[in-house]
């Protein structure tokens, strides 16, 4: 059998080279190893004549079966070297197989400063989904809502440091959320603790509010939920959102038990605007992996579909069974139904890189234009070993982006204003990174670990809401990054701008500098912008005149 054989030699700046041996037998290769590099070989390899190999410390090396051969007694031929420039400052992180993989380095990104900040007084401990942003009072203006493991919710709005709503809830609260769960056109906060009690808050009706705005109950009295139910314990994260395509709103709840539960307000009377009523289970859903995050994206009709992340940067598809046009069927009622035949397995990689580092994801990401509505909309994925996905589909991978930081959330944010909405990461240590569909990147960096984030429009100035990224740090602080917006997301120069101006040939030209001379061009902008006052040097292409 013929064997090839190619190994990782060097990495020069953006040029790697590898070692790569011809067709060899079995009489010629005396082992399926590498070839030693060790100093004893080397030597013993230099005296008998051969070329000394090249000392590769982290040299990688591979082998890929050929066709068998009947020839057996051809002599072992020398070893070739190729090398092979690496498009966009490339590195090599490691070997897969039978592939190198290449991750970009911090020199291919971009960096961005953002320092318009407000910093909140939050003076508890929260878990990572116990933070969101929302329109808690419809006032089409975002509000932040935050929760903590004391039971305390609290509700920021605009750039006030001090809550302007505090509310109280029983347990400890895992995940909070602001939608219209009960279907009636209007808002209202929810907060999910880890104990299973559910707690519904109406914002909507006018309160006695104190000169600097707060909203402070009388003394002895909290704010209290306007409905509370009890609902299985260990919570974990939480979904508001219509995952069956009815139009009416679903609470989707993820637990720690790697099970999903999905459930849907019912009114005990109708036509009444105060919150009456009962949550009622519609579908039990039970996952092989731990469930770190849910959402819903378009499937390939354009009805919606529920997704749940799951370990070694995969996800599953959970189907919606039940009968839209009746009553749901009590959970007791169907236990004997097996949950796993309604759970749709995807991996978005033939090899699995590690199927226990926890994975999160968010889908319906609008892709700026206007045919939306056509074929499956993206979503993305991300992973506690840093690995960045967007895929339109289940096997369309648009870009993979592999970088050295823990990445903890993920979320959607439109920071340019074009109508396409950006993927947004952030790592424990604060580096946070903006990718657009092209897999043009920007990176930010927060001076503080971070335990929880969350990204999204907020009002906190103008009246108006703004792209904003929100920040739970260890020191008992929230830092909100308000209008966060970038001009373009790719890399460019003053030169590249410049030449989209009109006039900006004929300026040249009067100073007697060629446009087409890229050297000149860039001494003139040195020296204009560096010293202006001192006199300009003539230039070679100029061509001065003789008098």
């Amino acid at each position: 059998m013929n064997v090839n054989y190619c190994w990782l030699e060097t990495v020069r700046g953006r040029r790697v080279t590898c070692r790569v041996s011809q067709p060899m037998n079995r009489r010629c290769q005396a082992s399926d190893k590498p070839p030693d590099s060790s100093p004893a070989a080397r030597r013993s390899s230099h005296r008998a004549g051969r070329p000394r190999l090249p000392r590769a410390p982290h040299s990688l090396w591979w082998k890929k079966s050929r066709e068998r051969s009947a020839d057996v007694s051809r002599p072992c031929p020398p070893h070739q070297t190729t090398s092979a420039p690496l498009d966009g400052g490339r590195r090599v992180r490691g070997l897969r197989g039978e592939s190198l993989e290449l991750s970009a380095p911090d020199s291919a990104m971009r960096s961005v400063s953002y320092v318009q900040r407000v910093t909140l007084e939050f003076g508890g401990s929260l878990f990572p989904h116990a933070i969101c942003l929302g329109d808690v009072d419809n006032d089409a203006l975002n509000e932040l809502v935050v929760g903590d493991t004391g039971g305390k919710l609290s509700v920021y709005k605009n750039d006030d440091t001090r809550p302007w709503i505090t509310c109280s809830c029983q347990g400890m609260l895992t995940c909070v959320g602001v939608g219209d769960i009960c279907n009636k056109g209007k808002n209202l906060v929810v907060a999910v603790s880890a104990e299973g009690w559910f707690h519904l808050f109406d914002l909507m009706p006018a309160k006695i509010a104190d000169s600097s705005g707060h909203h402070e109950a009388p003394a002895g009295e909290e704010h209290r939920p306007v409905f509370k139910q009890h609902i299985p314990a260990n919570t974990k994260v939480m979904l508001i959102s219509d995952i069956d395509g009815d139009g009416r709103c679903e609470l989707v709840v993820g637990y720690t038990d790697r099970v999903v539960r999905a459930f849907r307000w019912e009114d005990a009377s109708e036509g009444m605007d105060h919150v009456t009523g009962q949550l009622v289970s519609l579908k039990k859903w039970l996952l092989e992996g731990q469930v770190d995050n849910l959402s819903v994206t378009l499937g390939p009709q354009g009805t919606p579909e529920l997704m749940v992340s799951q370990p070694g940067c995969a996800y599953a598809i959970l189907l919606c069974t039940w009968n839209k046009g009746s009553l749901p069927v009590p959970e007791e009622s169907n236990r004997e139904t097996p949950a796993i035949r309604d759970v749709i397995l995807h991996q978005t990689s033939g090899r699995i890189h590690n199927k226990n580092v926890s994975t999160h994801l968010i889908g319906n990401i609008r892709h700026g234009r206007s045919n939306e509505n056509s074929g499956s909309s993206l979503f993305a994925l991300c992973t506690l070993d840093g690995t960045l996905k967007l895929m339109e589909g289940a096997d369309k991978l648009l870009w993979s982006v592999q970088v050295d930081h823990q990445l903890f959330a993920l979320e959607k944010l439109d920071v340019t204003g074009n109508g396409s909405e950006e993927v947004v990461a952030c790592a424990w240590d604060g580096q946070t990174y903006i990718i657009d569909h092209n897999r043009s990147v920007a990176r930010f960096q927060v001076d503080e670990n971070v335990r929880a984030f969350c990204a999204g429009l907020y009002a906190c100035k103008g009246g108006q809401n703004s792209p904003c990224l929100v920040y739970v740090t260890f020191n008992q602080k929230i830092y909100i990054y308000w209008d966060v917006l970038l001009e373009r997301m790719e890399s460019t120069n003053l030169v590249k701008i410049l030449e989209a101006e009109p006039e900006y040939r004929g300026l040249l030209q009067e100073l007697g500098v060629d446009p087409d001379d890229l050297t000149a061009v860039r001494a003139l902008i040195h020296q204009t912008l560096y010293y202006p006052d001192q006199p300009q040097p003539d230039s070679p292409s100029s061509n001065p005149d003789p008098s």
